[in-house]
């Protein structure tokens, strides 16, 4: 029976999975045992990602890793998701991803110049897959930073709402000798904003300052 690893994710806490819940009984009924199911609120331009990390350190050879689209996987630039992506492969599993062909089945029983020709599709279209996720990151953001421009034009940009609370719990885990890393997981929040939450108390504390 073959072994699958379901991850999930979206961008932002505000977002919930529920559309991707699927892919289990999809992929059980596809005839995969179920070994794992990561759920993930983060970035996928981010490579330090909890449990993508935890999922590729409990992959098992012959496992396969199951997910909605590459983008799920990653929106990191084109080097840094073939090392991830190589992570993967390194650890004997394999992608199950829509829009990317798979032929290392294929691969792996052909020999000499086939099995050549094969290995190479295979990188090529995982490699567009890859690259397409990135641009659509991309042109996403360009088409954010547009439209926060055409606001901040007419006067009703606003910028961000400031979650406080999230500001706060960040500077008292701090304060109490947590990690980044450990801050991040008890405020439920992205290591990223530890980092710039922290370099403001600090600033506010230099300058003498009162932080929001």
């Amino acid at each position: 029976m073959d072994i699958a690893r379901i991850y999930m994710r979206v961008s932002t806490k505000a977002q919930d999975l529920a559309r991707q819940e699927s892919l289990t009984a999809e992929a059980r009924a596809a005839g995969y045992y179920i070994a794992g199911v990561y759920r993930e609120k983060e970035s996928g331009a981010k490579a330090d990602r909890p449990e993508l990390l935890r999922m590729i350190e409990d992959l098992q050879p012959g496992d396969v890793v199951v997910a909605e689209r590459i983008d799920r996987i990653s929106r990191l630039p084109l080097p840094e998701a073939e090392k991830l992506v190589a992570s993967i492969r390194a650890k004997g599993a394999r992608l199950s991803v829509p829009g990317v062909v798979d032929l290392s089945e294929l691969a792996a029983e052909a020999t000499g110049v086939t099995r050549v020709v094969l290995e190479s599709c295979q990188d090529m279209l995982l490699r567009v897959a890859l690259q397409s996720a990135r641009d659509d990151y991309e042109d996403r953001r360009e088409r954010q930073r547009q439209g926060i421009q055409i606001a901040k034009a007419a006067g009703r940009y606003k910028g961000r709402p400031e979650d406080k609370a999230t500001h706060q719990r960040i500077v008292a885990l701090r304060s109490s000798g947590y990690s980044i890393a450990e801050t991040a997981k008890l405020a439920e929040c992205s290591q990223s904003q530890v980092k710039r939450i922290s370099a403001l108390e600090k600033t506010a504390k230099t300058t003498g300052s009162t932080s929001p």
